[in-house]
């Protein structure tokens, strides 16, 4: 375990290299008390300078970043630099990812997603993948996206895509940021599924002003081979 106090700009690509390819990673944030958001119902509401270093460099080093649509829809996603992979049940592209130059947003859904057809005419085809009958195979989306070359995937969420994400045994790291604020109220946190028990360990603690910035590795059977 690596724990650092004052993370240098210059030295997080270095610190959050995926240790080997693929590799799925999920990015969250959270005030102290564990709330996803803060009053506006957006993690922006919640983040500070800190965790955007991490936030850009984890983008800078991801081949595709998968979310959720909600999510997508209630941040105000735009297109990137990166490709951006949509998960929606039902098929859903929000308003700021639509007329996306081709292939710069890519959809997951199901079959039988009301919203298929629409989404196909949106964004093409080839960009529309339909994993699974009434939900989406997330084990076989990691797998299609490895098989395209998008081999260094970030998930940004949010808490419904995370708990589906570790509940089908996908997620290799978690990337934390705990900010030093409290806000009470009813805000979500940072997983929003059935009960989990996903064992998780330490690689790295960075600290910043009062901010920690976390490394997780998922614990797999057999020891945990993603050890860098």
């Amino acid at each position: 375990m690596r724990v650092l106090v004052g993370p240098e700009t210059d030295d997080l690509t270095r610190i959050y290299a995926a240790p080997r390819t693929p590799w799925l990673r999920v990015n969250m944030v959270s005030t102290v008390d564990g709330a996803a958001t803060g009053e506006s119902g957006k993690s922006g509401s919640i983040n500070n300078a800190a965790d955007k270093q991490v936030f850009d460099t984890l983008r800078a080093l991801a081949d595709a970043i998968v979310v959720g649509a909600g999510t997508a829809r209630i941040e105000g996603y735009r297109p990137a630099d990166t490709p951006i992979v949509l998960v929606s049940r039902r098929g859903d592209v929000p308003e700021g990812l639509r007329g996306a130059p081709a292939g710069s947003v890519l959809l997951a859904t199901t079959a039988t997603a009301p919203g298929l057809g629409e989404a196909r005419d949106v964004l093409g085809h080839d960009h529309v993948l339909t994993l699974g009958d009434d939900r989406v195979d997330l084990a076989l989306l990691k797998q299609t996206l490895v098989a395209r070359g998008l081999v260094d995937l970030l998930s940004e969420g949010g808490p419904s895509l995370l708990g589906a994400l570790l509940a089908q045994g996908v997620v290799d790291e978690l990337t934390t940021t705990v900010v030093p604020r409290l806000v009470g109220g009813d805000h979500p946190r940072i997983v929003a599924a059935p009960a989990l028990d996903v064992p998780l360990s330490l690689h790295t603690l960075l600290e910043h002003d009062g901010t920690l910035l976390a490394r997780w590795l998922v614990e797999r059977p057999g020891g945990f081979e993603a050890r860098a």
